[in-house]
């Protein structure tokens, strides 16, 4: 099958379940309701800062608090859209029809990315929109601002990156059950604790969420300690990513459907 049909034939699988729709919806709602309720809090808080504080403020990043939710959202969305196929065993059809494993497998990546970067795009500048109008004039950052559009497009790129990682995993693990059940915890819990404890802060901020987080930080927090800036810990994460999709294309092409 020519590869613009492969891709076509992705995108319809995509649209024909509902859920994975709804996944990228409720991935804007998340992200942008929790981050307005953050800000409406932190308003009043601005005020009651002293000057190294406020020093340390960073209301681009503070409109971005409800990233959390938002990438909880992404991770369903990535395993759905590999796992579904896996759960219902339509992997052996699409397999048939589609022999080349690196065409589909490739199309099916780029379609589910190509969707959910356009969704990350749109949630990322409406919630920081919303975000700094919540701070109020007296408190916000605006686009223009020194490294404020290059967190808004990170926050994109970090969301997709998020859903392009759990695409990867699950085609490794071949269950969207597992998949979850691993990074669930490792998003929502080991990686938070490996962080924020001294005497494994050096690895966790290696971790795909910590270092990827970096790139929508305007102002670095007053106890950063990470060896890498925000593209770098951008492209650490890039680096997980590729790996995940590296090893869910060797259990593909190598194990039976």
């Amino acid at each position: 099958m020519h590869a613009g049909n492969v891709l076509k034939s992705e995108w319809t699988k995509i649209k024909s379940v509902r859920s994975t729709g709804l996944t990228l919806g409720l991935a804007m709602v998340v992200t942008l309701a929790l981050g307005l309720l953050i800000c409406l809090v932190v308003k009043g808080e601005f005020d009651k800062m002293d000057a190294k504080e406020t020093a340390f403020a960073d209301p681009t990043y503070t409109s971005f608090a409800g990233i959390s939710l938002g990438q909880l959202a992404m991770i369903v969305f990535g395993v759905m859209v590999v796992g579904n196929e896996y759960s219902t065993g339509m992997i052996r059809t699409s397999l048939a029809a589609v022999p080349r494993r690196g065409t589909f497998y490739a199309s099916k990546i780029v379609i589910a990315t190509l969707l959910a970067f356009g969704v990350a795009l749109v949630t990322s500048f409406v919630t920081f929109f919303v975000g700094q109008a919540a701070l109020g004039p007296e408190h916000n950052a605006q686009l223009g601002d020194t490294d404020v559009l290059r967190a808004v497009i990170g926050c994109a790129l970090y969301l997709t990156l998020i859903a392009a990682f759990a695409m990867g995993v699950t085609t490794a693990l071949r269950s969207p059950m597992l998949a979850l059940g691993i990074m669930i915890p490792l998003f929502f819990l080991l990686a938070p604790i490996l962080a924020s404890v001294k005497a494994t802060r050096k690895f966790g901020q290696f971790l795909p969420d910590q270092a990827g987080t970096k790139i929508m930080q305007v102002v670095a927090p007053e106890n950063d300690t990470a060896p890498y800036g925000p593209w770098g810990g951008l492209g650490i994460m890039v680096l997980w990513v590729l790996v995940a999709l590296l090893a869910g294309w060797l259990v593909l092409k190598r194990r039976d459907a």
